[in-house]
């Protein structure tokens, strides 16, 4: 019998139980999607000085609840990064991007002490990419030369069509890739020209995962 009866329910709960991980009136990095959008709903208990956020959708939020969001060129350093994940393995490395977010949330992770992800266990994998696809942010121009990239790769890169990034750029979702070295793989698709960055968070993975799952809260470091 589930503790919780809706997949809703559990990100609720995820989030509830990541503020014991997050700074009191410091400056928290804040990622993007459904989960993360039940945590800033409760993000006015933390009082915090400020928040930088990963998406334009989460600076309205914020902004909305009182937050003051600065930009991220005016903080040295952030006390921490909390953010959700499309697919999470037992290295705590992701898959991110399906909110089509992705730079910006790698971008702002980058200056944090701390990356807590919150997930339900729907997101925990064994091996990343055998059920989502892995998000590739491009600039419009390169959409069909790096399309080809991938596919030498071993992928099969579909565009995101209608989706346009807070940068300008656009997404393909590259679905049948075999993810065996992430930081590897990480690297050899940051490194095609074209190539804004993409999904995986291996180079810059969480810190610690807190995993709604039926029988409850489940706090997980990297094996």
């Amino acid at each position: 019998m589930s503790l919780y009866a809706t997949q809703d329910e559990k990100k609720q709960a995820a989030a509830k139980a990541a503020l014991k991980h997050l700074p009191k009136g410091g400056i928290l990095g804040v990622g993007t999607g459904s989960t993360v959008n039940f945590l800033i709903d409760l993000l006015p208990e933390l009082q915090l000085e400020a928040a930088v956020a990963s998406s334009e959708a989460t600076a309205e939020r914020l902004k909305n609840l009182g937050i003051e969001v600065v930009d991220m060129n005016h903080v040295g350093g952030l006390d921490a990064y909390v953010d959700g994940a499309d697919e999470i393995d037992r290295h705590l490395h992701m898959i991110k991007g399906g909110g089509a977010a992705l730079t910006r949330e790698k971008i702002v992770a980058s200056i944090a002490k701390k990356f807590v992800c919150i997930v339900d266990d729907s997101k925990w994998v064994e091996q990343l990419g055998r059920e989502f696809p892995l998000p590739v942010e491009v600039i419009p121009m390169a959409r069909s030369a790096v399309a080809r990239k991938l596919v030498t790769l071993g992928g099969d890169p579909v565009y995101r069509e209608g989706v346009v990034t807070d940068n300008g750029n656009v997404i393909l979702d590259v679905y049948n890739l075999n993810i065996l070295n992430a930081i590897e793989l990480e690297k050899t698709i940051n490194n095609i020209p074209g190539v804004v960055t993409n999904g995986i968070f291996a180079l810059n993975k969480a810190d610690i995962a807190i995993v709604a799952t039926n029988e409850g809260i489940e706090e997980r470091t990297a094996i």
